[in-house]
């Protein structure tokens, strides 16, 4: 079995790791929880910005048709950031 990333997942892991470590600081990710809303409408934005909020859904309803390793490797990174955004809830879950 092959378990190595497609080009395509390796420059999503990659392009991801760059935004935990550029865009999502522990300082603004304590912002956001005190913010009493616990998210930040922004960093949405910029996760919609990436495609992110349509890999799970099919080619068909507009989406990207990803697979579960390509849901790994978002969710990979977003633990590495320690990322409070709710996308495991409303994309990955809900979307499913």
């Amino acid at each position: 079995m092959n378990f190595d990333l497609t080009d395509e997942q390796q420059m999503l892991n990659d392009s991801l790791r760059r935004f935990v470590t550029n865009e999502y600081s522990l300082e603004k990710r304590s912002t956001f929880i005190e913010s009493g809303n616990g998210t930040d409408p922004n960093t949405w934005a910029a996760l919609a910005d990436m495609g992110l909020l349509a890999f799970t859904f099919p080619e068909a309803f507009g989406g990207l048709d990803g697979n579960a390793v390509d849901t790994m490797v978002v969710m990979e990174n977003f633990g590495r950031g320690l990322v409070v955004e709710p996308y495991l809830a409303t994309v990955v879950l809900a979307g499913g």
